[in-house]
C-alpha cells in the first residue's frame, strides 16, 4: 500500500488567505449566475460548520433558470412523458421559467413522471437497460439544482474519482490506470456495482446529502425527484431505490453516495480508479488485491450495495485475461479495444455501409470518417496491431458496395484488392487509422 494511507478530508479553513481572482481560475465551471465571488471565496474557506444554509433562492433565479435551459438545450435529448420538446419548451421561454420559479419558491413544484426507455447493452443483443427520461421542464430544475449544489460537494470529491466531474475524462482515468501498472499495481479488483443506479438507498443518499446541505426546500426537492414516478410501456410506478439514469441530477448524486467508498479506500492505501460506478483497484500483490477486495465488500454491504458475484474478480493483469476498463482490454502490458467496443464500432460501420447503398462512394466514405475519427481518437492508445485489421475491415465493407455494383454477389475478396488497391480508397478520402497512428508515435518520439 502507499503514503496515501494517511488521506484525511480536506480541511474546511484555507492555509493561507485567498488572493482575488484566484478562487474564479479555479472554479471557473461554476455557473456565475450562482456563485459568485463571495460565494467562491466562501467554497474555497469553509463555511460554519461545514453546512450551506438558504441555496434554494440560488435555484430558482431568472438569471440560474435561464443558464440551466441552455445547458438542457445544448445537451439535446427526447421528450417525456409531455412530449414536449426543447423547442416547443423554448417558445414563450421567459413565460414558462418563471412559472417555474414561482412554483419553486411556494414549494408547489412537483415532478413529472419519468419515461422509461430500453437501451441495447452493448455486444447483447438479448439484453437491454434501462435510461430514464424526463421532461424537459424537469432537467431544466435538475440542471438549476445541480448549478448550486455541485461545487458544494465537488470541491471534496476524491481525487481518483474522473466520472461526470468538471474537467475530467474516461481519458484521465485511463492515463492513470497506465501509470499504476507500469509502476508495479499488476494485481487489480476488477469491481462490479450490480445495478447500482438502480439499487442506491433514498433515506441513506439524503442524510449524504445534508452533511453539507442544511437547507430545508433544496432537500425536500431532490427528495421529490428521488420519488419521481416511472411510465413504463404503459405502466406506472414509483422506485423505492436508486436514480434514474438519464436525469441531469443522477450522476451528481450517484458520486455523493459512492465519496464515501473513494475516502475510505484512499485512507486504507489502496490506489483506487473510479469513474461513476465502474472502478478498479490496483495492487502490488495477490494478497494485496484480496485484501483490497474485502474491504469494498464490507463497505458496499453496510451501503445497501451489492458487488457482482460472478464480474467481480481479481486478476493479474501480466497474464493472460487481463480486464477490461473504460472501452479498453488490458492485458501483459498492452492495451486494445474490448471486444464490446469493436462490436459496438463494426455495428455502427455496418449501417453507413449497406451494400444496396445508392450513394457515391465518396460520400459514404465521408460518413465513415465520422465514425473512424472520433473512435480513433478515443483508442488511438491501443497497440500497434489493432489500426490494420479494423482499417481492413472497412474497406471490405466498401469493396462489397462495389463488388455489387459490379453485378458480383458475396463481400469484397480475391481480385478485388487488386481491382480497388487500398490506395484506391485512400484516393477517395478514407481515413486511415494505421497511418494517423503511426503519426502520432512519431509526433511522440520527437
Amino acid at each position: 500500500m502507499t503514503n496515501r494511507a494517511t488521506e484525511t478530508q480536506p480541511q474546511a479553513v484555507a492555509a493561507r488567505p485567498i488572493r482575488d481572482g484566484e478562487v474564479r481560475a479555479r472554479w471557473a465551471w461554476t455557473e456565475p449566475a450562482v456563485w459568485t465571488e463571495r460565494m467562491l471565496t466562501a467554497l474555497a474557506e469553509g463555511v460554519k460548520g461545514g453546512r450551506w444554509y438558504s441555496l434554494m433562492d440560488k435555484v430558482y433565479t431568472p438569471a440560474n433558470l435561464a443558464a440551466a435551459f441552455k445547458q438542457v438545450a445544448d445537451n439535446k435529448g427526447a421528450a417525456g412523458v409531455d412530449r414536449q420538446t426543447i423547442a416547443m419548451f423554448e417558445y414563450h421561454l421567459e413565460d414558462r421559467l418563471e412559472k417555474v420559479a414561482a412554483q419553486l419558491k411556494a414549494e408547489q413544484y412537483e415532478p413529472q413522471d419519468v419515461r422509461r426507455k430500453w437501451i441495447e447493452k452493448e455486444g447483447k443483443k438479448n439484453e437491454k437497460r434501462p435510461l430514464g427520461i424526463p421532461t424537459v421542464r424537469d432537467r431544466v430544475v435538475q440542471a438549476a439544482l445541480c448549478n448550486v449544489v455541485e461545487p458544494i460537494f465537488e470541491k471534496d470529491f476524491a481525487e481518483h474519482s474522473y466520472g461526470f466531474r468538471p474537467g475530467r475524462s474516461c481519458k484521465d482515468a485511463l492515463r492513470r490506470v497506465d501509470e499504476l501498472l507500469k509502476a508495479g499495481y499488476t494485481h487489480v479488483v476488477d469491481a462490479d456495482l450490480k445495478s447500482y443506479f438502480d439499487t442506491i438507498p433514498h433515506d441513506r443518499l439524503i442524510e449524504r446529502i445534508k452533511t453539507k446541505v442544511s437547507d430545508g426546500k433544496v432537500i425536500r426537492l431532490i427528495e421529490a425527484f428521488l420519488k419521481q414516478g416511472v411510465l413504463d410501456e404503459g405502466k406506472h410506478w414509483t422506485p423505492e431505490t436508486g436514480t434514474p439514469q438519464g436525469g441531469v441530477l443522477s450522476p451528481l448524486l450517484s458520486n455523493i453516495y459512492l465519496d464515501p467508498l473513494d475516502h475510505h479506500m484512499a485512507r486504507k492505501g489502496y490506489e483506487m480508479v473510479r469513474y461513476a460506478d465502474d472502478f478498479v483497484i490496483l495492487c502490488r500483490s495477490e494478497a494485496e488485491a484480496q485484501a483490497a477486495l474485502q474491504e469494498v465488500q464490507a463497505w458496499t454491504k453496510q451501503a445497501g450495495l451489492i458487488l457482482h458475484p460472478e464480474k467481480t474478480r481479481i486478476v493479474d493483469e501480466r497474464e493472460r485475461g487481463g480486464f477490461d476498463f473504460l472501452g479498453y482490454h488490458f492485458e501483459r502490458g498492452m492495451k486494445w479495444p474490448r471486444e464490446k467496443s469493436l462490436k459496438k464500432f463494426r455495428a455502427a460501420i455496418r449501417k453507413k455501409t449497406p451494400r444496396k447503398s445508392g450513394k457515391s462512394l465518396r460520400e459514404i466514405i465521408a460518413n465513415v470518417n465520422k465514425s473512424a475519427v472520433g473512435w480513433f481518437a478515443y483508442f488511438k492508445h491501443s497497440h500497434r496491431t489493432t489500426f490494420p485489421r479494423v482499417d481492413g475491415w472497412i474497406r471490405m465493407r466498401l469493396r462489397s458496395i462495389l463488388r455489387k455494383r459490379a453485378g458480383r454477389k458475396g463481400r469484397g475478396r480475391g481480385y478485388d484488392h487488386q481491382r480497388w488497391p487500398n490506395a484506391y480508397f485512400t484516393q477517395h478520402g478514407l481515413y486511415c487509422m494505421t497511418a494517423a497512428h503511426a503519426a502520432a508515435c512519431q509526433s511522440s518520439r520527437r
